[in-house]
């Protein structure tokens, strides 16, 4: 009987997640700290001792710190065998600390998306920041310059000479030069000039702006990296980065003095580097990695286990009275539903999940490999990393069953 790349899946979570973390926790009695309770703790110096995941008060956001910490180094000893930088993206985590670390391990900078971000990370001492999105209008473009005057080595993207052109204009006023890439778009039409002779107008365009100084090309193909098997995401990639990559060199050829060619993603990480131009990588949820990504199978198999999941939502089962479902109080809430699957339980099979209304979520018990009982917590691969950990302004992070400290999620748009 053949199994469905789903069924897969759920197998390969439950048995790579086994051996890493005991995910359902049985139900004891607990004192159970609310947000502010921790906070105050942390604020009179009390540190975290003693305090463990039954201690939480449900949905939570958790982080592994040991799946965390070896992600980071497996992708950095990567980069470093290949020859290419790393620009991690940082609209994934969100989050100093990761950032931080991520620097440690030797990335040169931090990709973010949002002028919410970017600031937000300088404050926090992370240099070599590059916006990846257009910043248009004028109160972005003045936020701008804000930062520009304390994190000068910053860097945004452009597409269009109209665009440029503004840009140049606030940098004059202001008295500050714009260190800017090109945006080319790889096929995705969603911003990005296309490569080719319209990608050499424009270059020629920015490069007569006095205030404005042509770093690079920003190239990031999203369609590309959840392209499913190994194969054919290498097929996909190098079909529409070619072109992108084909312009960084005949730009160079022109005398344009081009020094970064930045793309690639935590799908196509070991696909990239090949590519003759690229000169660093701006993955991002190989740091947290989901279910999307899992589904999307890795070199040796369906399943892209090449990045463990360290993170994950824990909920409470709040109800137990069928033989064939369980009920937890994480729901819509509790994830982002912007994809047409839902968060895998963690760490046992037999088990699907539903995230059905506001505050609680289903569980389906078809062979469960744990009885599940009332009160017992439950965690879940998120998924889709990104827009999910934009849901919660802290990550609780967790060494075995210890709460070891807790990170603040910063640049949200509620910030």
């Amino acid at each position: 009987m053949s199994l469905s790349r789903r069924a897969v899946l759920r197998g390969g979570l439950g048995f790579a997640a086994a051996s890493l973390t005991p995910t359902i926790l049985q139900a004891r009695t607990v004192t159970g700290y609310a947000h502010a309770e921790i906070d105050a703790r942390l604020a009179l110096g009390k540190g975290l001792n003693g305090l463990t995941k039954a201690d939480l008060t449900t949905p939570a956001l958790l982080l592994d710190l040991d799946l965390l910490d070896a992600n980071i180094a497996k992708l950095a000893a990567f980069a470093k065998n290949a020859n290419i930088n790393l620009r991690p993206h940082g609209k994934t985590h969100k989050c100093p600390e990761i950032a931080h670390r991520q620097m440690k391990a030797g990335a040169l900078g931090l990709c973010v998306a949002t002028i919410r971000e970017a600031e937000a990370m300088a404050s926090a001492g992370i240099k070599g920041l590059l916006i990846t999105s257009e910043l248009v209008g004028k109160p972005k473009i003045d936020r701008l310059v804000k930062l520009m005057r304390r994190a000068p080595d910053t860097m945004t993207v452009v597409d269009h000479p109209v665009h440029a052109q503004q840009l140049n204009e606030a940098a004059a006023a202001a008295k500050v030069r714009f260190n800017v890439l090109l945006d080319v778009d790889p096929a995705g039409r969603r911003t990005g000039v296309p490569a080719g002779d319209e990608a050499l107008k424009l270059a020629e365009a920015v490069a007569k702006l006095p205030n404005l100084k042509l770093r690079g090309i920003h190239g990031y193909s999203g369609a590309s990296a959840h392209v499913n098997t190994f194969d054919a995401r290498r097929a996909h990639s190098v079909k529409v980065m070619t072109p992108v990559l084909e312009t960084f060199q005949r730009l160079k050829k022109a005398g344009f003095p081009l020094e970064l060619m930045s793309g690639g993603s935590t799908g196509t990480y070991n696909i990239d580097p090949s590519l003759e131009g690229m000169t660093e990588l701006q993955c991002g949820s190989y740091v947290f990695m989901d279910v999307e990504y899992r589904g999307i199978g890795g070199k040796t198999g369906p399943v892209y286990d090449d990045f463990a999941s360290s993170l994950t939502v824990m909920g409470t089962v709040i109800s137990k009275l069928y033989q064939d479902r369980a009920t937890v109080d994480a729901g819509i809430k509790a994830f982002a539903k912007d994809r047409k699957f839902d968060a895998d339980v963690k760490g046992i099979t037999g088990v699907s999940f539903a995230a059905g209304s506001d505050e609680h979520g289903t569980l389906l018990l078809q062979n469960p490999s744990r009885e599940i009982k009332l009160g017992d917590r439950v965690e879940f691969i998120v998924p889709h990393c990104d827009p999910n950990l934009n849901l919660y302004d802290r990550i609780y992070c967790v060494r075995g069953e210890n709460v070891v400290d807790v990170w603040r999620t910063v640049g949200r748009y509620g910030d």
